[in-house]
């Protein structure tokens, strides 16, 4: 239907949207562990090719309920760019509720309140933050371009106009060394600036990245088994302690347990799964069923 210039990535949970290509790449494209848009530049795709797709979908589905903005960062583009891309979804979509981005915190922070509310106002009722890790060490080495504090801060803001939040961990991503402190770092994160959604995905690398990110670690890189990912996870779940309820899914096809639940209602249940897991009572998802 659509002209996708590929590889095109999505939200396991926008599976079955619309996915409007508005740019192309990543805004930062350099954190160590990421291959996703090594071979796109970053750019807008002109409004009038966008406004000719979104007429295009509409024909096909004028009952459409749900839009993803991709690629990488849709975030990173102008606010006026986007609010007029916004503005042609809603005309063309009556019953449309909800459109949603991936967003990098910085291009969150670039944007004043009054930006992000109109933005809220005009349809954008989602972004999908990729934390990572809440400690600022780690932050650091793979090259994320922002420390917790950011991440923070941009979670709140986004709040705060009506933009809910869906943020990502990585387990496994700190590997045997910094495992400990990668868990604290998280879930005090996440304690101090509940997102609405929070999800965990197992660290997994393409072979043109794996150098690298050995490479941000000085080489010492130790991989996590399984074992210690769930470990990783079990911990982070017995710390979290959100101030306001937090949406916990490990759905993600790379987790070797998949999870559901509410935070902190629900805690001691999803803690008794990972046991369970981890004690050979229940089977973990088998690894020719996962991917990244």
């Amino acid at each position: 239907m659509l002209n996708y210039d590929l590889p095109l990535y999505r939200p396991p949970s926008e599976a079955e949207n619309l996915i409007l290509q508005v740019t192309l790449g990543c805004s930062f494209n350099r954190c160590s562990f990421c291959s996703m848009y090594r071979d796109k530049s970053y750019e807008l795709r002109p409004l009038p090719v966008l406004i000719d797709e979104i007429a295009k979908a509409a024909q096909l589905d004028p009952d459409l309920r749900r839009v993803f903005l991709a690629d990488g960062d849709a975030l990173g583009a102008p606010t006026p760019y986007l609010l007029k891309i916004l503005e042609q979804l809603k005309r063309s979509f009556p019953k449309l509720q909800r459109v949603s981005s991936y967003a990098w915190p910085l291009n969150i922070l670039k944007k004043s309140r009054s930006e992000l509310s109109d933005l809220s106002q005009a349809g954008l009722k989602l972004v999908y933050v990729g934390i990572e890790t809440g400690d600022d060490v780690l932050l650091r080495i793979i090259k994320k371009g922002a420390h917790a504090k950011m991440h923070g801060e941009a979670m709140t803001q986004a709040r705060d106009v009506g933009i809910k939040v869906s943020a990502t961990v990585i387990l496994g991503l700190g590997g045997r060394e910094y495992w400990k402190q990668h868990v604290e770092g998280t879930t005090r994160l996440i304690n101090e600036t509940p997102p609405n959604y929070l999800s965990t995905l197992q660290l997994g690398l393409a072979d043109n990245v794996v150098d690298e990110f050995q490479q941000r670690f000085k080489g010492m890189f130790v991989w996590q088994d399984d074992d210690g990912m769930l470990l990783e996870q079990r911990e982070i779940l017995k710390a979290l302690r959100p101030s306001k309820p937090v949406i916990f899914r490990s759905n993600h096809a790379s987790n070797a347990l998949a999870l559901a639940g509410v935070l902190p209602k629900d805690q001691e249940r999803l803690v008794a799964e990972v046991d369970a897991v981890r004690a050979g009572l229940k089977p973990k998802r088998p690894k020719w069923m996962r991917g990244y």
